[in-house]
């Protein structure tokens, strides 16, 4: 196995624990709280597709799946289309309301577009130093790791909420 092929078995991990958070919920369950300021299972599910989307893109030099395939228009968010989540405000991650259906297709989408790009990477090119702002410079691996560990804390989290909210009454 590659070190491609293991992002690529890591990465797809991330939709079905995502799907498993959101299936079946109304848009108004998935925009409910488990507690005030807490974040939504709708929030954690387009965040997790935006943060992906958004630094694989990077990575890849290609548009965001959210501008290029028009899920961006599709979600009718109030928000500008470079928003991702990171750093709303409670008003804001209360803003995003969205079908399960609607969250579970920009993901996938997004997913499609990460194995793609997984597809191309020779072993060498996971050294590529990709930001050297940092100490030690962040490489092409360094960064889908990060990637990766966003995502995965973030649909635990999804799956944790679902429990707060629909099982322990």
């Amino acid at each position: 196995m590659t070190p491609s092929d293991v992002l690529i078995e890591a990465f797809a991990r991330i939709p079905s624990t995502v799907r498993s958070a959101v299936d079946g919920l109304s848009e108004d369950q998935l925009a409910s709280r488990p507690a005030a300021g807490a974040n939504t299972l709708a929030w954690l599910a387009w965040h997790i597709a935006r943060g992906q989307d958004v630094q694989v893109a990077d990575l890849a030099g290609t548009e965001q799946v959210w501008t290029a395939d028009g899920w961006y228009d599709r979600f009718d968010l109030p928000f500008s289309a470079d928003a991702l989540g990171y750093g709303m405000s409670r008003e804001d991650v209360g803003r995003v309301r969205a079908s399960a259906t609607l969250l579970t297709g920009y993901l996938d989408a997004v997913h499609e577009r990460t194995v793609a790009h997984l597809r191309t990477l020779g072993p060498d090119a996971l050294d590529t130093v990709v930001d050297d702002a940092w100490d030690p410079p962040v490489t092409a691996g360094a960064r889908l790791v990060s990637i990766l560990n966003d995502c995965t804390q973030h649909a635990g989290q999804a799956g944790y909420v679902r429990g707060l909210l629909f099982f322990n009454r």
